[in-house]
């Protein structure tokens, strides 16, 4: 039987989400798209997962859209292109995207819909629509978001690539490490959120992603009734308690 085009396993607290087509270098088809959207499901859903880290088998992360898919007028089954960023903009769970290679169009659009990124000093990154005559969601959406619109134009006008040290000066990502080190840097970032309160961790999240669209009274204030909240769980006693007393604490994300 063949491999799934994406993988989905939980382990010690962290969903590993693997997009997993290397021999089209991760090319995303409504198959993989469909099971993208079921494990950002999951991830959601199930108390098991405190957080998430996707990347790619292969020499790629994703290089987007399967063209051919596409050209079969197949590539709208399932869950949409901004289907896929729309959920993960809803999980209240941090997700790192571990950036193994190259990384393209919808590609770029999962990764920077993570909200860590940790890429191999051999990746590159690009919107190359414009040249195969075809617009942009993850681009206009996301990229003009992240970066000042002048660079994003520049990006997506021209549909050059950039690598990975352009993309950290950009702060497209938060590291540039060897190859053989973005899954053990993605994994001890993972290990370091999972050793703190999940609650707090996802009012951090749903505060500033629901906060982003307020004026900054209105921000403030959601923040501070998240803020609130916490404070009277049973896992903000834990951490008091557990600093008074000097020792580690016991979540239980109540």
């Amino acid at each position: 039987m063949p491999e799934k085009e994406a993988l989905y396993e939980i382990k010690d607290g962290i969903a590993y989400i693997t997009l997993n087509r290397p021999e089209k270098l991760n090319a995303i088809n409504p198959e993989m798209r469909q099971l993208l959207w079921d494990a950002f499901q999951d991830v959601k859903n199930n108390p098991e997962v405190r957080c998430a880290i996707v990347t790619g088998r292969g020499r790629a992360f994703s290089t987007g859209h399967d063209l051919v898919a596409m050209a079969n007028a197949r590539a709208n089954e399932g869950p949409s292109t901004g289907d896929l960023y729309i959920v993960q903009s809803n999980i209240w769970k941090p997700i790192i995207a571990a950036i193994n290679g190259i990384c393209l169009a919808q590609g770029c659009g999962i990764a920077l819909g993570s909200d860590i990124r940790v890429a191999s000093s051999e990746a590159q990154f690009g919107w190359p629509q414009v040249k195969r005559g075809i617009s942009s969601v993850s681009g206009p959406a996301l990229l003009s978001q992240v970066v000042p619109k002048n660079i994003a134009f520049e990006i997506l006008f021209t549909g050059e690539f950039i690598d990975a040290q352009r993309a950290l000066e950009l702060m497209l990502v938060n590291h540039v490490v060897a190859p053989e080190e973005v899954m053990p840097k993605a994994e001890e970032i993972a290990r370091k959120i999972v050793a703190n309160a999940p609650l707090p961790v996802g009012a951090i999240k749903e505060a500033a992603m629901v906060g982003a669209s307020m004026d900054l009274e209105h921000r403030v204030a959601y923040a501070q009734s998240k803020r609130d909240e916490i404070l009277k769980t049973e896992d903000a006693a834990e951490g008091i308690k557990a600093f008074a007393e000097k020792r580690a604490p016991v979540w239980k994300g109540r």
